[in-house]
């Protein structure tokens, strides 16, 4: 994490121009399948949330079938 919050800016823009081709090509994909992005990160924040309880998990290495 250190390292990654570090880097010089010309492979900050390198990673930048990455991110915009792997979000280019989500959304891309996300409009031909007719999925709605917004809607398919809150459904999925939502199963993280039942599936991983904060008060549970937080700080714990076990695995969510052990809790």
């Amino acid at each position: 994490e250190e390292e990654s919050g570090a880097l010089d800016p010309g492979r900050r823009q390198r990673v930048a121009e990455e991110m915009a081709d792997v979000l280019w090509f989500l959304v891309r994909l996300s409009d031909r399948l007719g999925v709605d992005l917004l809607q398919a990160a809150e459904a999925k924040l939502a199963a993280n949330a039942a599936k991983y309880p904060a008060d549970l998990v937080r700080g714990s290495p076990k695995k969510y079938t052990e809790y």
